[in-house]
């Protein structure tokens, strides 16, 4: 082949079209075909996944339905009982009690709570009992005797002095002052009244 027909190949090689590059299409704001899968896989993967998802709940459901603990001892009802079940509650008022200390001549609380007078059913000997709030502590425990009588605090209408020979309220019986105070003279009174009847009830019994 001469030099002229390989020159006139080359230039009719060179004037061929050729086909157009991906970068071609991007020029002119053309996208690459996105590769999509197949829309049964799509599927199958979605209903797996749920599928799943549904069994681990039904797992976790009946793990939390299996706990169980069983209790290392077991205790049996305690009946707790007061020393007041046979007694009768002639007459209850929340005060204030106070005791005296000779040692230091002073006056200090017992406590604050309800105070009671309890009457027995069988001896029908009466009582004054009164416990502490909250802890329910006895702080004043003692028979109401013919001879103690109330005295007026100086000063106030709404509170008692009164000496008792026997008050068990810390375990054993000790002879103790004590002053009692109400939040009102009616209260005040009251109490006057039903210590008044427990001494003559105490009396005849």
């Amino acid at each position: 082949m001469s030099s002229e027909e390989v020159k006139s190949k080359t230039e009719e090689t060179a004037a061929a079209p050729q086909p157009p590059t991906s970068s071609v299409f991007s020029m002119f704001g053309g996208k690459k075909e996105k590769k999509e899968e197949p829309k049964e896989e799509a599927e199958e993967s979605s209903e797996t996944k749920k599928k799943g998802a549904e069994e681990e709940d039904e797992t976790a459901e009946e793990e939390e339905a299996d706990v169980h603990f069983e209790p290392l001892v077991h205790l049996e009802k305690v009946e707790v009982k007061t020393n007041e079940e046979d007694e009768e509650v002639l007459f209850k008022v929340r005060a204030k009690l106070f005791r005296f200390h000779a040692d230091t001549k002073e006056w200090k609380e017992r406590g604050t709570g309800d105070v009671k007078f309890l009457k027995h059913k069988d001896t029908k000997k009466t009582r004054v009992l009164m416990r502490r709030d909250k802890t329910l502590k006895i702080c004043a425990n003692h028979f109401i005797s013919p001879e103690y009588e109330l005295k007026e605090n100086i000063g106030s209408d709404r509170s008692w002095v009164y000496s008792v020979v026997a008050d068990i309220s810390d375990g054993e019986a000790e002879a103790q002052t004590l002053a009692i105070r109400f939040g009102n003279k009616e209260n005040a009174d009251k109490f006057k009244e039903y210590f008044e009847k427990a001494k003559e009830s105490n009396k005849s019994t």
